[in-house]
């Protein structure tokens, strides 16, 4: 790989020090490195999208290159994450299997999510770990009908609905009682946020299937509002009647992995940190 880009996170490596230092090693081996803050100016010609931060600097990459599959090598810059592999310490050693391509790629699954109001569509988006609809003003419950493949499934009455791929399962699907699935595993994750009943669990259901849910009516006349985001991005706007449909998206995300270390040793490092 020749043509570098690096994302930083601002928060985390506010001076820029880190950034400086990855840039300098690069371009002492004679490869081309462009640095961005956002996302929005990442050369179409990129190579490898080195991002440092952390997994939630690394979702917003996955977003930015989702139509160029551009490989991600992410860098964790504060507490060791599922998706940014490489820290501080291991950045050269990491840096110099990159530029000799010696590595592996991940594709992950992603989850494409479409907003309709009326039965019109109004937005739509790409996700790697999760769409989320949840209440928003005064704190209440709102009912949400779900249907999969046309077929209605059930009702929840929730603060929220988190549909999560398999990457998406150690977020904040997890938080919310969810299960934890391997990142290679093809499938979808619908997790209700607070329900107000003891027996409602989340579901798993095959890549294959549709996923609808539309918010329910609520106690009053008034339309219930609720915010629908992507990857923790968005907040979107939609009321009673409006419909959220979610299936596997035809991209994916294609994650640099460096080392040998397996998602059950992340996963039992990440538990025992807690």
């Amino acid at each position: 790989m020749r043509k570098f880009c690096i994302l930083r996170n601002t928060v985390k490596d506010p001076r820029g020090e880190f950034t400086r230092k990855v840039t300098e090693y690069l371009k002492k081996n004679e490869r081309i490195v462009t640095v961005s803050d956002d996302g929005d100016d990442i050369p179409d010609d990129t190579d490898c999208v080195i991002v440092l931060g952390g997994d939630g600097t690394l979702l917003r990459a996955a977003d930015k290159v989702v139509d160029r599959q551009i490989p991600l090598l992410g860098v964790n810059l504060g507490t060791l994450g599922y998706l940014a592999e490489v820290n501080r310490t291991m950045i050269i050693p990491a840096l110099d299997k990159v530029m000799n391509n010696d590595f592996d790629i991940e594709k992950r699954m992603m989850i494409y999510g479409t907003i309709y109001h009326e039965g019109i569509k109004v937005c739509s988006g790409n996700a790697l770990n999760d769409i989320v609809i949840t209440r928003t003003g005064p704190p209440r419950i709102l009912k949400f009908m779900n249907y999969v493949n046309s077929e209605f499934l059930n009702s929840y009455q929730a603060d929220g609905i988190i549909i999560s791929t398999p990457t998406g399962s150690t977020g904040y699907s997890l938080s919310a009682g969810g299960p934890i699935v391997s990142p290679q595993a093809d499938l979808l994750i619908l997790t209700p946020l607070a329900p107000h009943t003891i027996n409602t669990r989340s579901i798993i259901f095959p890549k294959s299937d549709e996923i609808m849910v539309e918010i329910g009516p609520g106690r009053t006349p008034q339309p219930e509002a609720a915010t629908v985001n992507f990857d923790g991005e968005g907040d979107h706007r939609v009321e009673t009647g409006d419909r959220i449909v979610v299936k596997m998206s035809r991209k994916g995300t294609n994650i640099i992995k460096i080392s040998n270390l397996s998602f059950l040793e992340v996963l039992r490092k990440k538990m025992n940190s807690n």
